[in-house]
């Protein structure tokens, strides 16, 4: 069991760091289009960085789903812990549907609203944290 935590923490924080990455990345891309830079090498960079936390985090989920559902792990922390990693997964998706706006050369979003796009990651990734550790609810 203690290995499946392993498995799971390992996908979890490598998805994380794509989660936390890729609006930054997002914010660039926004900059350096608005300032007539090429961004190709960017977008190359955030498609690359999406697929492969997102192939991290389908492990770290499996493995979640496998502790819970396997061992019997639960309870009502655990109910609104999930309520926000499905916040974080609805947050990951939305950074792809605005990447492949912008590998579509659809540039809507200014990197303003990319630099507070990415202050959310963290609004859900703590309580997250507290729920997982604490156990309260």
């Amino acid at each position: 069991m203690e290995w499946v935590k392993v498995l799971h923490l390992f996908g979890v924080i490598g998805w994380m760091a794509g989660v936390f990455y890729m609006p930054r990345l997002l914010v660039n891309i926004a900059e350096a289009h608005k300032a007539g830079e090429p961004v190709e090498r960017l977008l190359g960079m955030a498609k690359r960085l999406f697929r492969f936390c997102a192939g991290l985090g389908l492990i770290g989920m499996a493995a979640g789903v496998w502790d819970w559902l396997g061992y019997g792990i639960g309870g009502r922390w655990l109910h609104w812990k999930l309520l926000f990693v499905v916040a974080l997964i609805v947050y990951y998706a939305l950074s792809a549907v605005w990447l492949a706006q912008m590998r579509r050369g659809d540039f809507r979003h200014s990197s303003i609203f990319f630099r507070v796009y990415n202050e959310f990651s963290l609004l859900m990734f703590v309580p997250i944290l507290i729920f997982a550790v604490t156990k309260l609810g």
